[in-house]
């Protein structure tokens, strides 16, 4: 137990599970007064809420502009305030070019880029009211390097980290000190990369120079820096957690 996030409200998109879930336990374990985990489903975040008393689970869906407001309104009445909030929130539908669904498209971008838009547009004017903040957003090594059959979700990744970088400048206008920054996971165990082949799971360690797939506890510790004061100088930056993958 530590206390870098000693007191501070967090909110976690996608916290039910995998790499989400990962970040609200490594934020309660380094003193985080609440951390909101909203996710899409109940089931995943029933056993978190039973498991710990100051976390609050919220069903919401991120691609919904009225639950995305209804939720940051009542956070605003029953908190005061939000210091952290990471965007996690994602889903992976591959295909190559000529294969992919128009629904695919829309349902990546919906999601992944759009569900960070909406939800940071509801809580970030609360950052700049109280004037401070941190706002960790999640995107990919794809988004940086692409990669085959993921047209959708590298778009909707590199439009992660084009809003980052444009967020970081807004954000700060009128003297506020928000930081917003991104990390770009590798490939990470989680019920994402269940999906994926293990022969291509194969490729990619390969391809890592430290010779595995990253845990949801290495992203979850990079997401506690980023928000934590020691990265207080640190905004509108991609801080890549791939173990060194060279596609």
């Amino acid at each position: 137990m530590g206390n870098r996030l000693k007191g501070k409200i967090c909110v976690v998109t996608g916290g039910g599970r995998g790499i989400g879930r990962a970040i609200v336990e490594r934020f309660l374990d380094e003193g985080a007064e609440t951390v909101i985990a909203c996710d899409i489903s109940d089931e995943s975040l029933a056993e978190l809420t039973s498991l710990y008393k100051n976390v609050k689970g919220i069903v919401a869906d991120v691609t919904n502009l009225t639950a995305v407001a209804d939720m940051a309104a009542s956070l605003k009445e029953e908190f005061g305030r939000i210091d952290v909030l990471v965007n996690n929130a994602g889903i992976t539908k591959d295909a190559l070019i000529q294969k992919m669904e128009e629904e695919a498209w829309d349902r990546v971008i919906d999601i992944n880029l759009k569900g960070t838009f909406l939800v940071t547009q509801a809580i970030a004017p609360l950052m700049m009211e109280q004037g401070n903040g941190t706002i960790i957003n999640m995107a990919s090594v794809v988004a940086l390097d692409g990669n085959i059959g993921q047209s959708n979700y590298a778009a909707s990744k590199g439009g992660v980290v084009s809003m980052t970088k444009s967020w970081a400048k807004e954000f700060t206008r009128k003297g506020a000190k928000i930081t917003c920054n991104a990390l770009a996971p590798g490939f990470i165990k989680t019920p994402m990369t269940e999906k994926v082949p293990q022969k291509v799971l194969d490729i990619m360690v390969g391809k890592t120079p430290l010779g595995r797939m990253g845990l949801p506890e290495d992203v979850a510790n990079a997401a506690l820096f980023l928000a934590s004061d020691e990265a207080s100088f640190i905004t509108g930056q991609t801080l890549r957690v791939d173990g060194g993958l060279v596609f």
